[in-house]
């Protein structure tokens, strides 16, 4: 999953990123409002985390013009201002949710979690596919109820095919959702990827089919329980 941080405080914005790493997010960052309407038109992302008083452009405009645009990519406020009328404003904009600064990590990455599960249709945090489950907030996964050693791709690549269940996911979909700016990552590393995936999987009935030219998807092998 691939979240774009607008935030032009350097510390706060370091904190976020490394904490949102650590639990397995893709994370570019920007600091100013043109830069980060420039990312959202340019790039897919899973989720926007935008402070609202940043330069060049305000957050709400980066939201308005966001919204204008027709996407429905989640958006989650940061300010300083924890007013009524700030929060109104962000909400009626077409935000999803709205955080006071200073704020606790563990809740910023609750709500992420949220935002993210809504967004993809599966409001639960466990993830089921057959014998398959994802713990997506403990970053655990698990067949029969046995932990899977699991590297931090690995487990992003897993939590991409798991919320599109039996549809196609493309090699360019995979790097656009698991990679950030400046990572060189081609369609033979996705390809290296879902093969060591595919070896921890399939032992316990669980594989990732490819479609050539198309893409991969998960699915039940035919004997599995």
């Amino acid at each position: 999953m691939r979240i774009l941080i607008a935030e032009d405080d350097p510390v706060l914005a370091d904190g976020l990123s490394r904490s949102l790493r650590s639990a397995g997010y893709a994370v570019d960052m920007v600091a100013d409002g043109e830069s980060a309407d420039s990312a959202l038109t340019a790039q897919g992302y899973d989720l926007l985390i935008l402070d609202l008083g940043m330069p060049r452009l305000a957050g709400l405009d980066v939201l308005r013009r966001l919204r204008g645009r027709g996407s429905a990519l989640p958006v989650l406020i940061l300010t300083a201002a924890d007013s009524v009328e700030q929060r109104v404003r962000g909400l009626d904009l077409g935000a999803d949710d709205y955080m006071a600064k200073p704020f606790a990590l563990s809740e910023l990455e609750a709500r992420v979690r949220a935002l993210t599960r809504r967004a993809a249709g599966s409001p639960q945090n466990l993830l089921r596919h057959g014998p398959l489950t994802l713990d997506r907030a403990g970053r655990i996964a698990a067949i029969e109820q046995t932990p899977l050693d699991l590297s931090a791709r690995e487990l992003g690549l897993l939590e991409i095919l798991l919320q599109r269940a039996g549809r196609l996911v493309s090699k360019e979909q995979l790097v656009d959702h698991l990679c950030e700016w400046g990572e060189e990552v081609s369609n033979n590393a996705i390809e290296v990827y879902v093969h060591r995936l595919r070896r921890k999987l399939e032992p316990g009935g669980v594989r990732i089919a490819t479609v050539r030219g198309l893409g991969y998807c998960v699915e039940r092998l035919p004997d599995s329980a």
